[in-house]
């Protein structure tokens, strides 16, 4: 009981602030803002990681899809031009080659 009176009298500690507590252990608070500042970048890295892949997916899908549609252009072309040529006149398939830009003389 003597000693609980003690410890009674002994005046309390105030608590340190913040900026006290930083200051006092400086070295971990700077070692956290360092390892906080990777883990962020690491973050960052990985977003852009993903998405670069997915930026790289839709390239090669377009690029499909822009070979799909060349192809089809041309056999269209080809199609018009074949129709044209049955024409007796072919005043049309004249027309056609001047629209489509096309240098070669008849087929």
């Amino acid at each position: 009981m003597a000693e609980r009176q003690g410890a009674e009298q002994l005046p309390r500690k105030k608590p340190l602030g913040f900026f006290a507590n930083a200051m006092k252990r400086k070295d971990s608070f700077i070692q956290l803002f360092l390892m906080t500042g990777v883990l962020l970048l690491s973050m960052r890295s990985v977003g852009q990681k993903y998405r670069i892949h997915d930026l790289l997916e839709d390239n090669s899908t377009l690029r499909e899809e822009n070979e799909f549609l060349s192809d089809r252009m041309a056999a269209i072309k080809q199609s018009l031009l074949q129709e044209a040529s049955l024409e007796p006149s072919r005043s049309l398939s004249a027309r056609l080659r001047r629209l489509f830009g096309d240098s070669d003389g008849g087929s």
